[in-house]
């Protein structure tokens, strides 16, 4: 017995000592495998520190051992902040049956070798960098169950071996940059249970073979370019609660077959081409909690029904075509619907007082319709709504009250609608509001102080209402605020103080408004304002120092007020992208600080008061677009670091007072399109390198002292619209390039000494619309006929030159010009006749020109002889009607001496001593009492009249008029002069 025992003892040890053995081998392989993966893998976290052959196998972190440590079942290391990659030698590891490496930074590809593993159920790769395909040896791991790659880099199609996957419940591929179809063997997955494809780019049709997955919960292939119908095959998948196949490219109508869904909870079917009517089949989808069918081209009107639909809890239809109304039976008081979205529809009538019922709402969107009449009263009766959208709308009347009832409200959306009257002063009972906007109202009166006790507000909205009166001086108290916008309303006074208590308000907007006073020193608490726009309102005074505290400023625009001083507070953020205080009275020199911000991209400083040089160093500015400096007192030359500024496409520094020459290094701003120089002390030559901004549209560099002649390179400016060259010394002609700029609509060349003909190349620039101005220069030549070609042409002036022959007929074409100037020139012949309307002042100075409006031409005009110039015209209607002056001024006399004579005669014979007059000299005629004196009177033209001999006669009669005043005595007398 002792012996048999010893052998049993024996035969136990030896067994053990074997299985000991074939353990260690084991252990010992599947060590040397995974420290091979360790090789490869980095570990900052120094997870797989204990991963060496002093300890036991089992103890390794992330490992899972069988029973009897003999083998190696599950390695899990997810989310271990682990990089490198996945080793080929992960394929030795036969009995693992787990695979997480998930939520890691492993790159490179999936190892083909995890196809050598043929006892793997879970492969968890998910929430890597990993790249290339799925290698198709993923198909022989026969009993995987869980398959879950997506959120990676992987790329091409989904091979097709997957569908060798008998046992395979979870796929999951989604947030990768697959492509191709979905494979149709995607049928031979019976036991699948959710298939996760979104956001890659599978694109095709859904395969009918889909109906093959009979146990498929949840299929999601969002984010994708699926296109076609839905099969209707999908209405066989009979344990579906989850189908969501959104923002794809999927068309027809949405089949009557998913009616058969019974078990259906989720239905997303957003951001496609589905068309025709909602089938009111799906009112039997009794399990259903969301239905999203928005942004699609449904039509028809609203089928759906909650009293049907109990269990239903959102409802989105948002962005169709629906039309008609809500119907009256939509909605019982027990519902449970918390979301209601019909944004962006045709809806009509007024506000659906059957939505009342739905007490459960939470979100009702009606925005985006043609909702139109009042808001009810009984708005109050939906107790639980947080957010209220009835924006775009036709919404009228007044706000009700009974709107401040609604105590759980969080979002007011009633912009952009015909709402009048005031915000009622129960607005101030939402102490949960936190977004109230009324903006596009006609909304009047004052904003009341009680919406500051609104304390969870945190943004407002009242642009473009007729609000009046102050902003409430108890603003402070929204400690939560973050944007306040009040732009474009009639509000008046100053900005209280208290906003400055405002201290998380990132957005103040007040411009166009009415706003008067300084800016009150509180402002220095606004730490995190980013954006303030005061402009055209009447604040004055100079901007507080502690302006410079706002760190976090980027665009600031109070242009159009009244403020003066230094602009120096306004540099203190270094966060500025856009600065704008155009048209107010600062003064002093631009502040070099403004350089720190290096995303400024606008700066407008126009008509102000600024002094000084524009400093160097804003040539740090290399984000700057827009740069207006124009209309201040400026000097100096133009810095040439501004030329690092190379995404400038404004550059406006007109009427100012810089000098010097151009620099070439103006046509280095190959995005420039407005270049504006003039009304300064530039001189020197046009630099030809601005031939080189081939996006330029505009170009002024009129009211300067340039000189030289205009460079040929402009015509490389084949963008440009308008070119002023006007009141510089410029000489010589106009390059025949200037052809080149086919889209210009306004040339302006006058005042310059420019000379030669008028090239006939002008006549191509068939935009030319606002004007062509080559007026005072020293032109030569014929008006050349080409000019009739600008048919769009408003303005032409060609007037103070020295321009010959006759006006071309051609330029009758020209039936837009109102404005026409050809005077002082040395034109000839015929006006033509469809000039005939314009004014004399048009034509005046061409002395041999004729026709309306100036003197008609002669009958032999045209046939050889000489034609008389307007000035020999003049001078001969000047000496014919001097001429006839002088005889009729003869004819008086003579006439005059007849009438003497006859009174002389007349009265001799009425006393019959006319020849004793004749003999006796001189007949004297008197008045009043000199008839008395004399004895003897006459009434003549009832006129008394006397005669009297005092004198001799005379051989000859000469009749002298005296006028005489003597008392009230008055003479005319007539003598006799020998």
């Amino acid at each position: 017995m002792g012996s048999i025992q010893m052998s049993r003892l024996m035969l136990l040890l030896a067994v053990f000592s074997a299985g000991f053995a074939v353990t260690h081998a084991d252990n010992a392989s599947d060590s040397f495998w995974l420290l091979r993966v360790k090789s490869e893998i980095i570990d900052p976290a120094r997870v797989l520190e204990n991963w060496t052959p002093r300890a036991h196998i089992c103890s390794w972190n992330g490992l899972t051992c069988s029973d009897d440590q003999s083998h190696i079942l599950g390695l899990n290391l997810s989310g271990s902040g682990l990089s490198g990659s996945l080793s080929h030698e992960i394929g030795h590891l036969s009995s693992l049956e787990t695979l997480d490496m998930s939520s890691n930074f492993l790159t490179g590809s999936i190892p083909s070798e995890l196809g050598k593993l043929q006892n793997l159920r879970i492969l968890l790769l998910y929430t890597n960098s990993l790249s290339g395909k799925i290698p198709a040896e993923i198909g022989l791991l026969k009993k995987l169950q869980v398959l879950r790659i997506g959120d990676n880099m992987l790329t091409g199609e989904i091979t097709s071996s997957i569908g060798n996957l008998s046992e395979l419940r979870v796929l999951g591929l989604s947030y990768c940059q697959f492509n191709g179809s979905i494979p149709i063997e995607i049928g031979n997955l019976k036991h699948l249970s959710s298939l996760d494809l979104q956001n890659n780019s599978v694109s095709g049709l859904i395969p009918e073979e889909i109906r093959g997955c009979e146990e498929l919960e949840n299929f999601a292939a969002s984010n994708n370019q699926l296109q076609g119908d839905i099969p209707l095959s999908i209405g066989m998948l009979k344990s579906l609660q989850v189908l969501n196949l959104a923002n794809n490219s999927l068309s027809g109508s949405i089949p009557i077959a998913l009616s058969r869904l019974s078990n259906l909870k989720y239905l997303n079917l957003l951001g496609n081409k589905l068309s025709g009517e909602i089938p009111s089949e799906l009112n039997q989808l009794i399990q259903l909690e969301e239905l999203d069918l928005s942004e699609n081209n449904i039509s028809g009107t609203i089928s759906l029904l909650n009293t049907r639909l109990r269990n239903l809890k959102a409802l989105v239809l948002s962005d169709n075509a629906l039309t008609g109304s809500i119907p009256s039976n939509f909605c019982l008081r027990n519902s449970t619907l918390q979301q209601l979205l019909l944004a962006g529809n045709k809806l009509s009538g007024e506000f659906p007082l059957e939505l009342l019922n739905c007490s459960s709402l939470q979100e009702l969107d009606l925005s985006n319709n043609k909702f139109e009449g009042e808001l009810p009263f009984l708005l109050d009766k939906l107790e639980n709504l947080k957010d209220l959208l009835l924006n775009n709308n036709s919404f009228i009347g007044a706000l009700p009250p009974e709107i401040g009832n609604l105590s759980n409200l969080e979002n007011l959306f009633l912009f952009d609608n015909m709402i009048t009257g005031g915000i009622p002063v129960e607005i101030g009972k939402l102490q949960r509001l936190s977004a109230i906007y009324l903006y596009d109202n006609q909304m009047s009166g004052n904003i009341p102080r009680g919406l500051t006790n609104c304390t969870s507000l945190t943004e407002i909205d009242f642009f473009g209402n007729h609000f009046t009166g102050s902003i409430p001086a108890t603003i402070g108290k929204l400690k939560n605020l973050v944007l306040l916008q009040l732009r474009q309303n009639y509000l008046s006074g100053p900005i209280p103080p208290s906003l400055g208590y405002c201290k998380r308000l990132q957005i103040l907007a007040l411009a166009d408004n009415r706003l008067s006073g300084s800016l009150p020193p509180t402002f220095r608490f606004l730490s995190e304002l980013s954006k303030i726009t005061l402009y055209n309102n009447s604040f004055q005074g100079p901007l507080p120092n502690s302006l410079f505290l706002l760190k976090n400023l980027k665009i600031i625009n109070f242009s159009h007020n009244r403020f003066n001083g230094t602009i120096f507070p306004l540099s203190g953020s270094n966060s500025l992208t856009a600065l704008d205080l155009t048209n107010n009275s600062f003064s002093g020199p631009l502040p070099s600080r403004l350089a720190m911000s290096r995303n400024l991209e606008r700066v407008r400083l126009a008509h102000n008061h600024l002094t000084g040089t524009i400093p160097f160093i804003f040539g740090q500015l290399i984000e700057l677009k827009f740069l207006d400096l124009s209309f201040n007192n400026l000097s100096g030359g133009l810095p040439s670091q501004l030329s690092s500024c190379e995404k400038l496409e404004h550059l406006l520094l007109n009427n100012n007072q810089f000098k010097g020459t151009m620099p070439p290094w103006l046509g280095s701003f190959q995005e420039l399109g407005e270049l504006d120089l003039s009304s300064n002390y530039f001189f020197g030559t046009v630099p030809v390198e601005l031939g080189n901004c081939s996006r330029l549209l505009k170009l002024y560099l009129h009211r300067n002292t340039l000189s030289g002649e205009i460079p040929p390179e402009i015509g490389n400016l084949t963008s440009l619209n308008v070119l002023t060259l006007q009141r510089n010394n410029l000489s010589g002609s106009i390059p025949s390039t200037i052809q080149k700029c086919k889209k210009l609509y306004e040339l302006r060349f006058s005042e310059n000494f420019l000379t030669g003909s008028i090239s006939s190349d002008l006549g191509r620039l068939t935009e030319l619309q606002v004007i062509l101005d080559l007026s005072k220069n020293l032109f030569s030549g014929e008006i050349p006929s080409s000019i009739g070609n600008l048919v769009k042409l408003e303005r032409l002036n060609l007037s103070y030159n020295q321009l010959q022959g006759e006006i071309p007929p051609t330029l009758g074409k020209l039936t837009s010009l109102h404005v026409l100037n050809l005077s002082n020139n040395r034109l000839q012949g015929h006006i033509p006749s469809f000039f005939s309307g314009f004014p004399l002042s048009s034509f005046l100075g061409n002395d041999k020109l004729c026709g309306p409006p100036l003197v008609t031409c002669s009958g032999s005009m045209g046939q050889g002889k000489k034609h008389l110039s307007n000035t020999e015209v003049a001078g001969i209607i000047v000496v014919i009607v001097f001429t006839s002056t002088v005889i009729c001024l003869i004819m008086l006399y003579i006439m005059f001496r007849i009438w003497c004579h006859w009174r002389e005669v007349s009265i001799s014979s009425a006393d019959g001593t006319v020849g004793t007059e004749k003999k006796r000299g001189e007949g004297k005629w008197v008045y009043g009492d000199e008839k008395r004196r004399n004895g003897d009177y006459w009434k003549v033209n009832s006129m008394v009249l006397g005669a009297s001999q005092d004198k001799p006669a005379k051989s000859t009669t000469a009749c002298v008029f005296h006028l005489k005043t003597d008392s009230e005595d008055m003479a005319d007398t007539c003598s006799k002069v020998t």
